[in-house]
């Protein structure tokens, strides 16, 4: 019988015990995780090779829901999300994966996974699913049809794969999508009309893709639509009237197509539009009479089209305005910025339009103003002093008008300053610190000695004096500032003297220009530290100095250009063993060089061995950088290039050893290299028959051996070069029949003229050959090999701008007839100077 001392007793232990227990199961912690989602984890994992996955939180002993990457539902602990993105999966998904046995997942993150392959159709059968991102990895298959059938699905991103198949319109029974981005794929087809019944979207992505055909309209039905981004596709045709339904539109990004149409009627009713980028596509219209009802509008890009009629002025009402590129386009008059409340305004482009008259004093009230390009328009007068009150502007373009008179000394403190082509005349002193890194004064009308005050600018990268009538001497105090430059264009002047030393701490600089001056004395020495250089021009000079061999241990050189100058002596050195390996263009013509070359003499020269365009162009653009690359386009633009279109020549590959006295047999190493696109020896003491081996240059486009001493025949297998389209042999000892080719058979007849033993050129000249030519024969052939090849440089590489990704190389011409280079490289009739002189 228990006594009632022993029921205290028992009633006490059990209390301590239950007690004990209490806190035990409050201090261990809740597996929440069902042991289904835990294995479909695992499995997944091992799918793939993983090093990211941390072993001591994903392991069958722990809580699946405290797992790195997973998260759970509170109340069930079945998985709702995995994030993995950024984890290097490196594979595909497999349509059988255990990924799809989380039948509760809603959010599911595997951008920038280097996934590849197909997106599988099990995919579908996730029907909880809110958020898919698989954005930023190599998937090249199809949309399954069966991710249709996602009818909870909010969020779909599949965003920079390679997913090459057509928007299935079975997208469009998505009814609770809100999300979707397709972008930055190789999509094709046409856009979906279905996609306009999917009534909650509230963003629709489909840019950068290959899209074609026209906006369906159906796209006017998605009332709730905040952001529309299209661009960079090939849509055409006009914008359906529809979309100026989407009265709560926020973002419309159409930019980079050929779309055309009335831009007033279109954004008549989008007044709370905070983006309109429009840019490159073919509208034609005028711009909306009155935009002040835009108070949301921060960016109005709508560069490179046909817009025209006067200046916007209602357009700066909008007081969050941030960015205005009118850029490309054909609107003209003067500007004004009366009643502007766009205080917060930090880009103004207006470069290539018709614009006219002063540049207004209102331009001051910009006080955020950052950059300000104006270039290629036509505006007069000078400076206006309110410039002096935009605190915040850095960059200051106005190129390619006609200002005048003096450059005041308030825009020292920027960094970059581009007043190229216009008609300033002189400086106004100041003694204010100067800020100065890129400086373009080049085509105006400065005159006078060097400008001493350059000297002290410590921060310069480009300094472009180029076109303009300063003389006297270039000062060694230049030393100073050379420390930082990258790029020195002081061409077309008339500077006198020697070419200081002043490169021994010039490590930065990629590019030097002083051609067309009246520099004399030795060639600088001190070059040889400057290990970053890429281009040299000293042409039309009177520097007479033996060939500088010792540039060919310069590792990036790739153009050197030394023409007409009265450097003598051999151009082979035995230091030339190692040399030259980056070189992809040299003109050494209209010297005095004399010797032989060795036969060895072009085998170290491997960048015209072997094409390797990405190095070359990367190394080109560092000293191109950002805030010049508009401004060095649309000076393209003017002289007939368009930078759009425009095919890039990174190829191009030139020797010009023309107007010399080199004698001897053609060196035979001259045959590996396989990249060379122009060839020109005329005017030598050459010997010996013309190689065989020249027909191993399949890439030749132009060869020029004439008025040299050449004996034999022509080799029949330079008729097989099918890039060859200009040759000319004139002027030698050649004998024999002319080649059948049709190579041959397209020539002039002045290209073979002056080889007493050549016959067979009946069919060229339409008359009997004639062994002795009159002078005029021999004046007009000669005339017409000087334009040939009277080139500068070739491959200069620029950017065309803000928005605009592509790269346009350029050859520079002084003649004025090049047919044969116009139509063979797309050129017009120009001549520019490195720096845009």
């Amino acid at each position: 019988m228990m006594t009632r001392s022993h029921c205290y007793c028992f009633y006490g232990i059990f209390t301590i015990y239950f007690s004990l227990l209490i806190h035990t199961l409050a201090s261990a912690p809740l597996n929440l995780c069902q042991h289904d989602q835990r294995d479909a984890l695992l499995e997944f994992r091992d799918e793939f090779v993983i090093d990211e996955f941390d072993p001591s939180r994903w392991n069958k002993s722990s809580d699946c829901c405290l797992w790195k990457h997973v998260k759970c539902d509170d109340k069930y602990g079945q998985v709702i999300s995995l994030d993995l993105h950024d984890t290097f999966l490196n594979s595909s998904l497999k349509i059988n994966s255990s990924l799809f046995r989380l039948q509760y997942l809603r959010h599911l993150n595997l951008s920038s996974c280097n996934l590849q392959g197909k997106i599988p159709s099990s995919l579908g059968n996730l029907s909880h699913l809110t958020v898919v991102d698989l954005s930023f990895n190599e998937l090249v298959g199809e949309i399954s049809a069966s991710i249709e059938n996602l009818d909870h699905l909010r969020y779909f991103s599949v965003e920079y794969n390679h997913l090459t198949e057509m928007i299935p319109s079975s997208l469009g029974n998505l009814s609770s999508l809100t999300f979707l981005d397709l972008s930055s794929n190789e999509l094709v087809g046409e856009i979906p009309t279905s996609i306009g019944y999917i009534k909650n979207l509230r963003e629709l992505h489909l840019g950068g893709n290959h899209l074609i055909g026209e906006i369906p309209s159906s796209l006017g039905n998605l009332s709730r639509l905040l952001e529309l981004e299209l661009g960079h596709n090939h849509l055409v045709g006009e914008v359906p009237p529809s979309i100026g339904n989407l009265n709560e539109l926020r973002v419309m990004q159409l930019y980079q197509n050929t779309l055309s149409g009335n831009i007033p009627i279109l954004l008549a009713n989008l007044t709370k539009l905070s983006d309109i980028s429009l840019y490159y596509n073919n509208f034609s219209s005028t711009l909306p009479s009155d935009m002040s009802g835009f108070h949301y509008l921060e960016y109005f890009l709508v560069s490179e089209n046909s817009l025209h009629g006067p200046f916007p002025k209602s357009l700066f009402s909008s007081p969050s305005l941030q960015l205005v590129d009118l850029e490309g386009n054909h609107f003209t008059g003067p500007i004004e910025f009366a009643n502007t409340s766009s205080s917060e305004l930090q880009y103004l482009g207006l470069s290539r339009n018709g614009f006219d008259g002063p540049i207004p004093e209102s331009i001051s009230v910009f006080l955020n103003l950052v950059e300000l390009d104006l270039t290629y328009n036509n505006f007069t007068g000078s400076l206006p002093k309110s410039i002096s009150k935009l605190t915040s502007l850095t960059d200051l373009k106005l190129s390619n008008n006609k200002l005048k008179g003096e450059v005041p000394s308030f825009v020292w403190r920027f960094s970059t300053m581009i007043l190229s082509h216009n008609l300033f005349s002189s400086f106004e002193n100041s003694s204010q610190e100067t800020l100065i890194q890129m400086l373009d004064l080049s085509s105006n009308s400065f005159e006078g000695p060097f400008p001493q005050w350059i000297c002290k600018l410590k921060r310069l990268s480009l300094l472009d004096l180029s076109n303009n009538l300063f003389n006297g001497s270039i000062p060694p105090c230049l030393r100073n500032s050379i420390v930082s430059l990258t790029e020195l264009n002081l061409s077309n002047n008339s500077f006198s003297g020697t070419v200081p030393h002043i490169f021994g701490d010039a490590t930065k600089l990629e590019s030097l220009d002083v051609s067309h001056n009246q520099l004399h004395g030795k060639f600088p020495k001190s070059l040889i530290n400057c290990t970053a250089l890429q281009f040299v021009n000293m042409e039309s000079n009177k520097i007479k100095d033996k060939f500088p061999s010792w540039l060919g241990s310069l590792p990036f050189l790739h153009v050197l250009i030394l023409k007409s100058n009265e450097f003598y002596g051999p151009l082979y050195h035995r230091n030339m063993t190692m040399g030259f390996q980056s070189l992809r263009i040299i003109d050494v013509s209209h010297n005095d060089f004399t010797g032989t070359l060795a036969p060895h003499y072009f085998s170290t020269w491997r960048e015209m061995s072997i094409f390797t365009e990405g190095a070359y162009m990367a190394n080109l653009l560092r000293y191109y950088s950002s805030d010049l690359l508009n401004y060095r386009s649309m000076e393209m633009v003017n002289k007939g290039v368009d930078t759009r279109f425009q095919r890039i020549r990174r190829d191009f590959r030139a020797i010009d050893f023309s107007g010399n006295r080199i004698y001897g047999k053609i060196p035979e190493s001259l045959c590996l290299l396989k990249e060379l696109r122009l060839l020109n020896l005329s005017g030598n003491a050459f010997s010996n028959n013309i190689p065989r081996f020249l027909a191993n240059l399949t890439k030749l486009e132009a060869l020029d051996l004439s008025s040299n001493k050449l004996s034999g025949e022509i080799p029949q297998d330079l008729g097989e070069l099918s890039f060859l389209s200009y040759m000319n042999f004139s002027h030698n000892l050649l004998q024999g029949p002319l080649p059948r080719g049709t190579q041959f058979q397209r020539q002039e007849c002045s290209s073979f003229l002056g080889n007493p033993g050549l016959y067979g050129l009946e069919d060229i000249c339409q008359e009997s050959h004639s062994s002795n030519p009159t002078s005029q024969q021999r004046k007009e052939s000669s005339e017409s090999d000087e334009q040939m090849f009277s080139w500068v440089a070739a491959a200069i590489a620029y950017g065309p701008g803000v928005f605009c990704g592509l790269v346009v190389g350029h050859i520079f011409f002084t003649s004025h007839s090049q047919e044969w280079f116009i139509a063979k490289f797309g050129l017009r009739k120009f001549r520019v100077t490195v720096g845009g002189g």
